[in-house]
């Protein structure tokens, strides 16, 4: 897929699983179990044991099935490694300006982390193609709605404080996807081997997303 391409689908899928795995074999296994319910796009943070060996274990195994990249980028030198990984998009908690070059640079769809308006306005023009509000939990929808207001042209996904019960305003205030982590795929879930309830976790947040998230050509 192109850049364009990955950006159409993270807006077509309207959720990505901001994953934060326990061991390199179960965050696996969570995967597994969130493409079993119908979760495809899927975001492995570098704060998981072995992050790029787990991206290249899952790329290897579902290909372009699935949408997959890497979360919360600090360093530049995480950039390469992550596109050699086979990482299709690169998300980053931050919008340090040198990092977000590098990510710009790989290629691959960029998106950086912002909260205030001047953080979102810097992290577009630096060359983000998404800016993810984070975290979410301390905004709420309505914060998201209010950005929309200065900045319509701003395509922004709020990650942190999404949930099944607010999937719906999340999406009315503006946001093109939602980045859902413990909501959607708790690692304690993982540890105990509970794969199906994960999976049934994932089931549900796709039946909302559906049912809410903007159209898109």
């Amino acid at each position: 897929m192109n850049k364009q391409e990955v950006i159409e689908r993270i807006k077509q899928l309207g959720v990505l699983a901001v994953i934060r795995g326990p061991s390199e074999d179960l965050t696996v296994q969570m995967v597994d179990a969130l493409i079993s319910g119908g979760v495809y796009g899927i975001e492995v943070t570098y704060s998981t044991p072995n992050a790029e060996k787990v991206v290249a274990r899952l790329a290897e195994k579902y290909g372009e099935k699935i949408l997959l990249g890497m979360g919360t980028l600090t360093e530049c030198r995480q950039v390469e490694s992550a596109r050699g990984a086979g990482a299709m998009f690169l998300v980053s908690p931050v919008c340090d300006p040198k990092l977000v070059e590098c990510m710009v640079a790989s290629g691959l769809v960029t998106m950086a982390g912002a909260l205030t308006p001047t953080e979102v306005l810097q992290a577009y023009r630096l060359g983000s193609d998404i800016v993810k509000i984070f975290p979410g939990s301390l905004t709420g929808p309505a914060y998201l709605k209010a950005l929309h207001g200065p900045f319509p042209e701003i395509p922004l996904m709020p990650t942190g404080g999404v949930n099944l019960g607010n999937i719906g305003e999340w999406f009315s205030c503006g946001a093109v996807a939602l980045g859902a982590g413990s909501e959607l795929c708790p690692p304690l879930l993982a540890k105990e081997g509970r794969f199906a309830e994960i999976s049934q976790r994932a089931a549900e947040f796709v039946a909302v997303v559906n049912v809410h998230r903007k159209p898109y050509n």
